[in-house]
């Protein structure tokens, strides 16, 4: 309805604009020079004032014409490539659903190297894609938290490193493309002995509850990670940063950590009493609690700091 009462205003314009230029064209050189000019009996000083100005007048019109006609052509051209670049986003959008809809497919083979090409495939779409980057990284923590989970109670079965899907996962998850991600990476409850998570980026991950003995995490970032309850039993953590997490409860006993990043790392309850290389300085802005078990050296030098 607004647009008919649009289309109607602008042709009652133009109607108007083109009865005035008509009556300008006409009747104008009398209206501006209507003392000096004939009404009857035109002489050729006459014709020469009307034909210099109504030749002034179709310059003018042809103008304004071409000018309009410029301005339509150039609405028409933007609109055209506005259409062109939403065919375009629709169609891309269509490839990289089917293309996740045969990662997922190859996810859930039984076999090794289809698993593997699945996740790759992932991690082209999370890069080319930045709208589909949540869904990819929560999409590989359920698959590895469905490959790898910790049973509640039950014993483990020995193994030195994980199933190789799974370590292909968690590499790709390391090396995300830096997005801004309104979720935690939640991998509670799993089973990652012996994973390599050499400097991989897993801040703000959740590990409550999950089994890293044995894990490279030389130069890791888990700023602000969850930690509760899980076991990193001889883990390498040189360098790796904790800033900002909380460990609680967690199990560090025989974890190598010089020069591992504890500011404002929250300690509670946790067992750091064998960690190898861990210094006082490291710790001391670290808030801690009085049940975390600390290596004696370590404890005695934080207990006669003043």
């Amino acid at each position: 309805m607004k647009r008919s009462r649009t289309r109607v205003l602008v042709l009652v314009v133009l109607a108007v604009v083109f009865v005035g230029y008509a009556l300008l064209l006409w009747r104008g050189p009398w209206w501006l020079d209507g003392d000096r000019l004939r009404q009857h009996d035109l002489q050729p000083a006459d014709g020469v004032v009307i034909t210099g100005f109504r030749t002034t007048l179709v310059a003018l019109g042809a103008g304004a014409v071409a000018g309009a006609g410029l301005y339509y052509t150039d609405r028409t051209l933007r609109h055209t490539r506005e259409r062109d670049r939403e065919q375009a986003e629709i169609a891309r959008d269509g490839q990289v659903t089917g293309r996740y809809v045969e990662a997922i497919k190859l996810l859930a083979s039984e076999r090794t190297v289809e698993r593997l090409g699945g996740i790759y495939a992932l991690e082209r779409i999370m890069r080319d894609s930045v709208k589909d980057h949540p869904t990819v990284v929560e999409v590989l923590a359920a698959f590895v938290r469905d490959q790898v989970p910790v049973p509640l109670g039950a014993e483990l079965p020995e193994k030195a490193l994980p199933e190789e899907s799974v370590q292909a996962a968690l590499t790709v998850l390391g090396r995300r493309p830096q997005v801004a991600e309104p979720f935690r990476i939640d991998l509670r409850h799993t089973d990652l002995r012996g994973a390599d998570l050499q400097n991989a980026r897993l801040e703000r991950v959740r590990l409550g509850g999950s089994r890293l003995d044995r894990a490279n995490l030389i130069g890791a970032h888990l700023e602000e990670s969850w930690l509760r309850d899980s076991v990193f039993t001889g883990a390498w953590l040189d360098g790796t940063h904790l800033e900002g997490a909380v460990i609680r409860g967690t199990d560090l006993r025989g974890a190598r950590m010089q020069g591992a990043h504890f500011n404002g790392t929250r300690l509670v309850d946790a067992d750091l009493s064998t960690a190898i290389g861990l210094t006082a300085p490291q710790l001391a802005e670290a808030m801690r609690d009085g049940e975390t078990r600390l290596p004696d050296a370590v404890a005695r030098v934080l207990r006669a700091a003043p």
